[in-house]
């Protein structure tokens, strides 16, 4: 089975776990995803986005009721033609960092909350800054054989994502001093595939995907630091142990401290995924940290369980203090 097979079979998976079984009970669909009132989501490109295929449905933002998550409903967005970034202030001290967080959702959805809003409030509480990122995804129908490459996805599959999380790291630190933040305090968060997208962008920073539209462009889109929890997309194939080769041929001692979290048991994105890129990052020389935890799944967010891994916002914390990106 070829690499582009075996990496679709993923995304399949990921399909069936996260997105379709969401059709099943929804409570409420709105047209557009709307921050929380005292927050604007800003286009992060000034036109149009590269790359950009349209799609015959607009944006729709809908509540699972039939999946909950520590016994809560969550809210997934599909349709996603135009990427914005929601900037979320620190509360109290501002420590300087900022986090770009991407929420999960196999690159065809994203958990908006469970995995975006409810994230920000977490790092907003700790002094730290949070750019949400809604990236570009097309929704579970949104799926064609006949394009260059599918219409979002894991990169080199597909650029679109990528190029959305690289366009907001450089508005960010270009943006640094008109948000009193530390242009060398810039990390990325992300979950699942937004996981995978936080290892794209640690090592897929020295050019960019797309001609520079501004002066934003020229600015340097390489994190600071990276968290991957249940991160996918990452071993070449299923209980394999070898790196997806666009990752390891990009991996240099350039590529950012990074924080690994991820859970045996977890089915959809599999214990490899995590432990082949440590072992990538540490024979580079990068300085990683990994917890694995035996029971625990998938698609848990920031909400607690009755599983120990669901302390891990505290692991991440205790590492930001360690490598000098927040203070005691």
């Amino acid at each position: 089975m070829s690499n582009g097979i075996e990496r679709k079979v993923v995304v399949i998976t990921l399909l069936i776990v996260r997105v379709v079984f969401a059709f099943g009970d929804l409570s409420a669909q709105t047209l557009a995803w709307q921050p929380s009132p005292g927050h604007t989501q800003v286009p992060i490109w000034p036109g149009a986005a590269p790359d950009a295929q349209p799609l015959s449905r607009p944006e729709m933002a809908a509540t699972v009721n039939d999946h909950l998550v520590a016994d809560r409903t969550w809210t997934y967005v599909s349709n996603v033609s135009r990427p914005t970034m929601t900037v979320y202030s620190p509360k109290g001290k501002n420590t300087g960092a900022v986090v770009v967080v991407f929420p999960g959702g196999g690159y065809r959805i994203l958990a908006i909350d469970l995995e975006g809003t409810e994230v920000c409030d977490w790092l907003t509480s700790k002094g730290i800054t949070c750019v949400l990122l809604k990236y570009r995804v097309p929704g579970v129908e949104f799926y064609s054989k006949s394009a260059p490459y599918p219409m979002s996805g894991p990169y080199p599959e597909s650029p679109i994502a990528l190029e959305d999380a690289q366009r907001t790291v450089g508005l960010v630190r270009s943006r640094a001093a008109e948000w009193h933040i530390d242009p060398r305090k810039i990390g990325v968060l992300g979950f699942s595939a937004g996981g995978h997208m936080g290892a794209a962008i640690s090592t897929h920073f020295e050019h960019r995907l797309y001609p520079a539209v501004d002066a934003a462009d020229k600015v340097s889109c390489r994190p600071d630091f990276a968290v991957a929890i249940y991160p996918g997309h990452l071993s070449l194939a299923e209980n394999s142990f070898a790196l997806n080769p666009d990752i390891r041929s990009h991996i240099t001692r350039q590529t950012p401290p990074t924080f690994l979290l991820q859970n045996e048991d977890d089915h959809v994105d599999r214990v490899e995924d995590a432990l082949s890129y440590y072992a990538a990052l540490k024979k580079a020389g990068v300085p990683v940290e990994m917890h694995l935890y035996a029971q625990g799944g998938h698609a848990f967010g920031l909400r607690r369980t009755r599983f120990p891994v669901t302390m891990w916002p505290q692991l991440v914390e205790t590492w930001l203090r360690t490598i000098g990106m927040i203070s005691e």
